[in-house]
């Protein structure tokens, strides 16, 4: 298999031979990983039961996925990822705020993917084989299983589809027989000596939903347009694309997310995942355990560092998508460490995902609003301009930035950063929603209220929204 050449320019309407069933597949498989999974161990971390987390999660997730599904009919017209896209919306220059926040994203579970993948292989080899839990084997683990994720990534959208495809069904037979593994230990408590974790039950629950359930969808903010832009719309129609992104995210997520509160209670897992995980399962899911840890990391992490790849290779259109890739499988790998050696597990994944769902948040919901105004049409030539180092075209702007879009992100941003709460921070708003975290919504609404008040400005010679036109790779015009 080649590999993939294509960075961030447009799609040929040939090589656009993906379908909806792919995107499912793809959406299910490189989610069911421990990267994912761990998620659904924050709720009882944080002193909740059964029935609570189980309730955060789904309502987290149904939020975030109505949010998130839509952003997949964007690429889906303009053959291009969706920082780049979002340059209709922001400008040439100012999908940069896309391209950095996808980046960060992406880098974050990555980082994130490896590290506890890499901690469950250690423990289990350590029952398997009594292989020494040092500082030593830690880095060798992160290292090869690092060096696996960046041959996916770099070979490219085809190899990692085809990877989805299997994971999708050996993950879940993986998953199934971890629910037989666990079952004699489950109980509907949480762990113990695990208190609120804000106190009381609604804002610790609402925390729960945000951390853990909403977090889920907005991670994919930047990403479903890597996988969307593959697939034709002359012949696959938006509705069925949409359902098929709102089925792929929802089954992709909750299946491991619940798989993840079922053994943290089960292995009555608080403050550490990874080591009770280990500890309770039974000497027949040791094997087992390790070929998820393994596969599931390789094909998670993979997707995530592609996505990273085409952030940076946007942001800096010199580089290639492959050396771009290998840069930031490097960064990413140094976040591994730092995870591991010097971070404390909750709150950095807490901290993290809360922070970057206040700013990817505005940004998400102006994109939608931009592509609303346009009625889905795009000059798919005018969104590469600052990808080909050239100046104008309908989405110049004002020197390739976008004022109002510009300036309803960072009221959205700056809102949502004010009305967050973490384990390491909280915001001066917070005294205003009674301690509970909002930053979501405030920040959505902030940015999207400001965005859509503001009347879309008008260049000399971008046409109106009746006069827009899709161009094609091709050069047709539609």
């Amino acid at each position: 298999m080649p590999i993939e050449q294509r960075g961030v320019d447009t799609i040929p309407e040939a090589e656009r031979t993906s379908g909806p069933r792919d995107l499912i597949s793809i959406l299910l498989g490189s989610n069911l990983c421990l990267g994912v999974i761990v998620f659904g161990w924050l709720p009882p971390s944080f002193g909740l039961g059964l029935w609570p987390s189980v309730t955060a999660i789904l309502a987290g997730t149904a939020v975030g996925v109505l949010v998130t599904a839509p952003l997949a009919l964007i690429s889906l017209r303009t053959a291009t990822n969706l920082s780049t896209s979002s340059g209709a919306a922001f400008g040439v220059r100012g999908r940069l705020i896309g391209s950095v926040v996808g980046l960060l994203l992406s880098l974050g579970y990555t980082a994130l993917t490896l590290w506890i993948g890499g901690d469950v292989m250690i423990g289990t080899l350590a029952r398997l084989t009594g292989l020494p839990d040092g500082g030593l084997v830690h880095g060798l683990v992160y290292a090869l299983l690092a060096g696996a994720t960046v041959v996916g990534a770099v070979f490219g959208y085809q190899l990692l589809l085809r990877l989805s495809k299997a994971l999708a069904v050996g993950m879940t037979v993986l998953l199934a027989l971890g629910v037989i593994a666990y079952a004699g230990d489950f109980t509907t408590a949480a762990p113990p000596d695990t208190p609120y974790l804000l106190g009381s039950f609604w804002p610790t629950w609402l925390f729960a939903a945000v951390a853990a359930g909403l977090s889920g969808p907005v991670a994919f903010i930047t990403l479903l347009g890597d996988y969307s832009r593959y697939i034709s719309p002359t012949r696959h129609s938006s509705r069925t694309v949409l359902r098929a992104t709102g089925v792929g995210l929802t089954v992709g997520l909750l299946l491991p997310q619940l798989f993840g509160t079922f053994t943290a209670l089960a292995a009555r897992a608080g403050l550490d995942y990874a080591g009770p995980l280990v500890d309770a399962a039974p000497g027949w899911y040791l094997l087992p355990l390790l070929l998820a840890a393994t596969a599931g990391s390789v094909g998670n992490a993979g997707l995530m560092l592609y996505s990273m790849g085409l952030d940076l290779d946007a942001i800096v259109p010199r580089a290639s998508r492959t050396q771009a890739t290998v840069i930031v499988a490097v960064v990413a790998t140094a976040f591994v460490f730092l995870g591991h050696f010097a971070w404390d597990a909750q709150s950095a994944m807490t901290s993290f995902v809360l922070l970057l769902t206040a700013i990817g948040t505005p940004w998400a919901v102006i994109t939608l609003i931009g592509h609303r105004r346009l009625r889905g049409a795009y000059d798919a030539e005018a969104l590469q301009v600052f990808n080909n180092r050239s100046r104008g075209g309908i989405y110049w702007y004002r020197s390739g930035w976008e004022p109002r879009a510009t300036v309803a992100w960072t009221a959205g941003a700056l809102t949502g950063l004010a009305a967050v709460s973490t384990p390491l921070y909280e915001g001066p708003l917070l005294a205003l929603t009674g301690g509970v975290d909002c930053s979501f919504v405030l920040s959505g609404v902030v940015g999207g209220a400001v965005y859509a008040l503001l009347p879309p400005r008008r260049t000399a010679n971008a046409p109106s929204p009746d006069e827009l036109v899709l161009v094609s790779p091709s050069g047709d015009r539609t």
